[in-house]
C-alpha cells in the first residue's frame, strides 16, 4: 500500500518566515529521489534551490510560481513507493522533549544546509515511556502530520493513540511547558509581549503555534463591522467601486489623492522587502553621525597603475587596496568593528552590551537586479589586496546571480560601500543594521589640489564614515576616517608595515 507524505516548506536560515517560489524543478507525475532539487525559492538573503526529503511519485505541487509561501506551509506532496511504507505500525508511543529540543530534533538527516528539516539518518532525543520494537525505517519528526486523538488524561499529561498509518514519533504537549515554536520571530514576539507560550493553544499544523496566535494573544478581537459608528460602514460600502476594484482590471485606474493615472503597482517584498526594514530599523534605532574628508587618491592610482603594468592579469583593484586599509583601520580603531545587543540582567530587566569581534567579516555593498545587497569577505583582516580582490570579485559574481548564502548576506561586521561607480561623490550612508559603521567612497576625479605649496592637479576622492554614536565619539571616528585617508596618500609607506 501507497503513503502518501507532505513536505512543509523548511525554515531558510535566519528567521526568515517567507519565501517566493520562483521556479518548480519537478511536475507532477515526476518520480523524485531523496535530496533531489525540487523548487527554486527567493527568500529576503538570496535564490535557494529546496531539495526533497523523500523519494517516491509527486502527487501535488502546493503553490504558483510566484506565489509567496509561509514556512510551515505544504510545499509539495509525495507519494511513497510501496517497498518504502513500513508494514508495523509503531508499537509504542514515545514523548520528545517539547520546544527547546525541537530545533535540534529538525536537524537530523542529510545534512542539508537547510534549516528546519533532514532526510533520515539522524537521530532525535527522546524519553519513551515503555519498550519499543525499533521500525524498519523512521521518517523525518517534523514532515508528517500524524493522526492523533486523546484516550486518556492523567494530571497534567495526556496519552495519545496513533492509527497504523501513522508510523512516526509523535509530539505531544505537556500544559505548562514551551509548545511547538519554529519561527524566531514568534518567540521573539510573544517574549517582547509578556505572552506565555506554554499555555497558548496553536493554530497551526499538530499545535504548531504561529503568529496570528501571538499577535491574538497580544490584543483583544477586534470588534465586528456591525458595531462600529454606521458613518465607517458607509463609507467602506459607498466605495466607487473603480477604486475597489484590482489596478489590472480597471480600464484606467485613478489615484484618488493626486487625481493622476496609476502605471503600476509593485509588492515590496524579497530583497526589497528586507532592505526597507533594515534601513528602517537603522534610522530608527541607530543614533548615527557622519564625518568626512577629501583625499589626494593620485598616489595610490599611480601605485595601481605601475603594478597593472608589470603584471596586467593579476593586479588588485582600487577597492581591494581600499579595503585593505580599512581592515588595517579597524584594528587601530576595533570600536568601529562591534555590534550592541540587548541582554537580560539578573533582575530580569534588558540591558545593552557592545560585543566586540575577534576578526573582520568585510561586507561591500553590490548592486544586482534583485536589489541591493552587502555580501561580506569572511576574516578579510587576514587577507591580503589580492585575496580580498579575488573575494569582492567571486562574491560579486554569486550575488548578483542569486546564487549567495545567507552566511554571506549576512555575517558582515563592518561595511564598505563604493558608490563612486554611480558618478556621485559623497552620501549620507544609512548604516547596515545591525552594524556600527559604513565608510563610502566616492568617485575619483581630477581637482585642483595644493602640493608644495603650488597648485596641481590631483585625484581625488570624498571617504564618508557614518557611524553609531553609541559605540564611540567622534574622536574614534575621526581617527579611523584619517587613517583610512594617510594610507590611500601614502599607500607604500602603510602596505610596507602590513
Amino acid at each position: 500500500m501507497s503513503e502518501t507524505k507532505v513536505f512543509l516548506l523548511p525554515d531558510l536560515g535566519e528567521g526568515l518566515t517567507e519565501a517566493e517560489l520562483v521556479n518548480w524543478l519537478v511536475a507532477v507525475g515526476d518520480e523524485i529521489r531523496v535530496d533531489q532539487p525540487i523548487a527554486e525559492v527567493e527568500t529576503a538573503k538570496s535564490m535557494v534551490e529546496v531539495p526533497s526529503p523523500y523519494a517516491g511519485t509527486v502527487a501535488e505541487l502546493h503553490g504558483e510560481p510566484g506565489q509567496t509561501l509561509d514556512v510551515g506551509k505544504p510545499l509539495i506532496t509525495v507519494t511513497a513507493p510501496e517497498s518504502l511504507v513500513e508494514k508495523e505500525p509503531l508499537a509504542e508511543l514515545v514523548e520528545i522533549e517539547p520546544a527547546e529540543t525541537y530545533r535540534e530534533e529538525v536537524k537530523a538527516g542529510s545534512g542539508n544546509v537547510l534549516i528546519g528539516y533532514g532526510t533520515p539518518g539522524g537521530a532525535a532525543t527522546v524519553r519513551r515511556t515503555r519498550p519499543r520494537r525499533v521500525s524498519s525505517l523512521v521518517e523525518p519528526v517534523e514532515t508528517r502530520i500524524p493522526l492523533v486523538e486523546p484516550v486518556e488524561t492523567k494530571g497534567a499529561e495526556t496519552k495519545l493513540t496513533t492509527s497504523a498509518d501513522d508510523r512516526l514519533l509523535l509530539r505531544t504537549r505537556v500544559p505548562g511547558k514551551l509548545g511547538a515554536v519554529i519561527s524566531p520571530l514568534v518567540r521573539r514576539m510573544a517574549k517582547e509581549h509578556g505572552v506565555d507560550l506554554g499555555h497558548l493553544q496553536g493554530s497551526g499544523d499538530s499545535g504548531l503555534i504561529m503568529r496570528r496566535d501571538v499577535e491574538a494573544a497580544i490584543k483583544p478581537v477586534v470588534e465586528p463591522v456591525e458595531t462600529r459608528p454606521r458613518s465607517q460602514v458607509e463609507r467602506v460600502e459607498t466605495l466607487p467601486r473603480s477604486l475597489a476594484e484590482p489596478v489590472e482590471t480597471r480600464a484606467r485606474p485613478i489615484d484618488p489623492r493626486t487625481g493622476l493615472g496609476i502605471a503600476s503597482r509593485t509588492p515590496v517584498r524579497g530583497i526589497r522587502k528586507t532592505v526597507a526594514t533594515n534601513m528602517t530599523r537603522s534610522r530608527a534605532e541607530i543614533p548615527e553621525a557622519t564625518v568626512w574628508v577629501d583625499v589626494d587618491a593620485t598616489a595610490l592610482v599611480e601605485l595601481r597603475a605601475g603594478l597593472k603594468k608589470a603584471d596586467p592579469h593579476n593586479t588588485p583593484g582600487l577597492l581591494a587596496f581600499i579595503a585593505r586599509f580599512v581592515t588595517a583601520g579597524l584594528k587601530k580603531y576595533p570600536e568601529l568593528n562591534t555590534r550592541i545587543i540587548t541582554t537580560e540582567d539578573t533582575a530580569g530587566g534588558e540591558q545593552q552590551e557592545i560585543v566586540a569581534f575577534d576578526g573582520v567579516n568585510l561586507g561591500f555593498a553590490a548592486q544586482t537586479d534583485r536589489g541591493l545587497v552587502v555580501p561580506s569577505v569572511r576574516n578579510a583582516d587576514k587577507l591580503s589586496a589580492r585575496a580580498l580582490d579575488a573575494e569582492i570579485r567571486r562574491l560579486t559574481a554569486v550575488a548578483r546571480d542569486g546564487k549567495a548564502t545567507p552566511a554571506e548576506l549576512g555575517s558582515g561586521t563592518f561595511t564598505l560601500n563604493n558608490y563612486g561607480v554611480f558618478g556621485v561623490d559623497g552620501s549620507a550612508a544609512i548604516i547596515n543594521y545591525p552594524e556600527v559603521a559604513i565608510l563610502g567612497v566616492g568617485r575619483i576625479i581630477d581637482r585642483p589640489w595644493v602640493v608644495n605649496g603650488e597648485l596641481a592637479v590631483r585625484k581625488v576622492t570624498e571617504l564618508t564614515l557614518t557611524f553609531d554614536h553609541r559605540v564611540c565619539d567622534g574622536a574614534t571616528a575621526g581617527g579611523f576616517l584619517r587613517y583610512v585617508a594617510d594610507a590611500i596618500e601614502n599607500p607604500g609607506s602603510v602596505l610596507a608595515d602590513m
